[in-house]
């Protein structure tokens, strides 16, 4: 069997608990487009940036928020995370490109990552299988209920995943697809 010939794994957004949505916006990715290559990993010919990402109509009672992105696609399992930004200020609603690569610098004050599946605190673009299908990468902004996740900067993603599943109000979705 060929890495084509996996069945599709399902949406992440769908094995979530359910929640209210509101809007999430870029200046680098369109809902349901590719991914441009400034957001590809070096490995596969891109820049590795994080991509510029904006949110609004989220409730009222917000305290915080997390950014994260995941790969459902990955040949691994149980996919592939890239990024998972944890306790963003409620006061934050736009996170500039390249906020989460290099030097960090646009990190807000408080926020920080959790290790991702490249076993780095940032950012880290897309990198499929070179021949694989297209790749969905799921960017989900999560309003959350209080203003420090219950996690620290070595909790692994799953654990972040499972306090989010406790803490989110509503959740804000942009898919993109890659191809290598």
């Amino acid at each position: 069997m060929s890495l084509q010939d996996r069945a599709l794994a399902p949406d992440q957004v769908d094995l979530l608990p359910p929640a209210p949505s509101f809007t999430v916006t870029s200046k680098d990715l369109t809902d349901g487009g590719p991914l441009p290559l400034a957001h590809v990993h070096t490995m596969a010919g891109g820049q590795d940036l994080s991509p510029h990402l904006a949110w609004s109509g989220f409730p009222a009672e917000t305290q915080s928020f997390v950014v994260t992105c995941y790969d459902p696609d990955a040949p691994t399992g149980s996919g592939f995370w890239h990024w998972l930004l944890v306790d963003i200020p409620a006061s934050v609603t736009e996170l500039p490109t390249g906020a989460a690569s290099g030097d960090l610098s646009g990190v807000p004050a408080g926020a920080y990552h959790v290790r991702s599946d490249w076993g780095t605190k940032q950012y880290g673009g897309a990198a499929p299988p070179q021949g694989d299908r297209p790749h969905r990468y799921i960017f989900i902004v999560h309003a959350v209920d209080v203003p420090k996740l219950d996690v620290n900067e070595d909790a692994s993603a799953a654990f972040v995943g499972f306090n989010l599943a406790f803490h989110t109000l509503a959740r804000g979705v942009i898919r993109a697809t890659y191809q290598h």
